[in-house]
């Protein structure tokens, strides 16, 4: 009789735990590359046309007040995919190809988010750029990640025919990484169309193979970061814009809109949608006089630390939970996706440590008053620069210029009130020389110190008899 009660009772159990796993949401992370804040529908762009990404703003929140945690690709990618602050762990620099060194990239003490949302059962995927260390112990299924598509520099070329490098045997530059053929769960394979197509398809797939599955996607799409090539068909799409290389980067990012398009409808068509979560962000500004992108009235652009560095087109929906047509106006940041992520996914209890992000969510639908984060904070130590920002106020240090913004009444950063601030001044300088002492040096070499990598390090690339990678 014991025996029988045992069994019912663990029946009971299994089949209540399956039923709570159902209601858990699917979370789909997408990235942009370089993207100008201005370049999105839901910011008024009436040049670059983005009708699906427009979709995610019109299902459910446009965060106005949306950062990265770095004004440049690789660091904010470590900041996402950790929940910290980068400079915690020393991460505050673009990375080399250096497919022989462990230590390029994202130190293996830092826990990632696939990893913590693995032990909550969920299945994951990376796909497109990578871009946190080429290393064999560095790759995305080595950090939690169950699959993985794309490649692991920080920049890829579009066109199949460009690709001629089989692997990073094959590699004795810096810009090989863009030339060589994508991984596909541990193999280099061929590409038959135009890559950011690839990307999406690959994407659309995993969705349609895992929709009985929990599920994490991370999406992150090199368009439109350079080289800037587009095919034929998007930029006819785009003829309404006269200069050329501004026309090229608008097809690009047209092709990464129909990315987006077909994941959302992929959604739809298996009755998914109402409760995944889909998040859209550009992983830092836009680089307006190289890939000729747009941060409309912002400052500065990317690598630099006013707005058009660091703020980004950024939404969310989730349709069984984030009512539609919101607008959420306090700032919030990437690595509150991993908060958010844990929370909703009932993971919290997997995270090692300490993580700077928050759960957005109550937040969002009014739950919690009050600020996310009363401060945020950056830091680029290489050019002595330091920021923190309030919700109204941001005092920026470049060297020996200092610089307090009033965001709310100068979004553009025209205005610099240092001088009738000093009550700010001093409580904003004093809280970040206390959030700064738990930041650490950059603990690798960057993209622009090659040579110098090289002396230290002459056997940088594999030789011609090296196991293929």
């Amino acid at each position: 009789m014991k025996k029988i009660i045992s069994i019912i009772f663990i029946s009971i159990l299994f089949f209540s735990c399956s039923d709570q796993e159902k209601k858990l949401p699917n979370i789909i992370v997408i990235i942009s590359d370089d993207q100008g804040y201005a370049d999105v529908g839901f910011h008024g762009s009436k040049e670059v046309r983005t009708p699906n990404i427009d979709r995610i703003a019109n299902n459910g929140v446009v965060f106005s007040e949306g950062y990265v945690s770095y004004a440049v690709c690789s660091p904010s990618r470590a900041g996402l995919i950790t929940g910290r602050y980068q400079n915690r762990f020393g991460y505050s620099r673009n990375i080399l190809l250096t497919p022989k060194d462990s230590t390029m990239g994202l130190p293996l003490s830092e826990q990632t988010l696939p990893d913590v949302l693995k032990e909550a059962n969920y299945k994951t995927k990376a796909i497109g750029k990578w871009h946190l260390g080429a290393h064999e112990s560095l790759v995305p299924q080595k950090r939690g990640f169950d699959e993985f598509y794309g490649f692991v520099i920080g920049g890829h070329r579009y066109f199949p025919e460009d690709l001629i490098l089989n692997d990073l045997t094959e590699a004795r530059s810096q810009m090989d990484g863009y030339i060589t053929k994508i991984f596909d769960n541990g193999k280099r394979v061929d590409i038959s169309k135009y890559l950011t197509e690839e990307l999406s398809d690959n994407a659309v797939k995993f969705i349609d193979e895992n929709s009985e599955n929990l599920f994490f996607l991370y999406l992150s799409y090199n368009a439109p970061h350079t080289p800037l090539q587009a095919t034929k068909k998007d930029l006819d799409r785009n003829m309404h814009i006269e200069g050329e290389k501004r026309r090229t980067y608008a097809a690009m990012v047209t092709s990464l809109d129909d990315g987006v398009g077909l994941i959302l409808d992929k959604l739809v068509e298996k009755k998914i949608s109402d409760n995944t979560i889909v998040v859209f962000f550009s992983d830092n500004g836009g680089v307006e006089w190289y890939n000729h992108s747009d941060n409309g009235i912002l400052r500065g652009g990317k690598g630099e630390f006013f707005e058009g560095g660091i703020r980004v087109p950024f939404v969310m929906q989730w349709p069984n939970v984030i009512p539609a047509g919101l607008t959420y106006d306090k700032p919030i940041i990437a690595l509150d996706i991993f908060a958010t992520s844990a929370s909703v996914a009932n993971a919290e209890k997997y995270i090692d440590g300490d993580i700077d992000g928050v759960n957005l969510i109550p937040y969002i639908l009014g739950q919690k008053d009050g600020l996310p984060h009363k401060f945020l904070y950056w830091q680029n130590r290489d050019k002595d620069i330091d920021v923190i920002r309030g919700e109204r106020y941001k005092y920026l240090r470049m060297a020996d210029e200092e610089f307090i913004f009033d965001l709310k009444n100068d979004i553009s950063e025209e205005n610099n009130i240092i001088d009738i601030s000093q009550e700010i001044y001093d409580d904003y300088k004093f809280r970040f020389k206390e959030w700064d002492k738990e930041m650490i040096d950059p603990i690798f070499l960057d993209l622009g110190s090659g040579k110098q990598y090289n002396k230290l390090h002459p056997d940088r690339w594999y030789n011609s008899s090296s196991k293929k990678q």
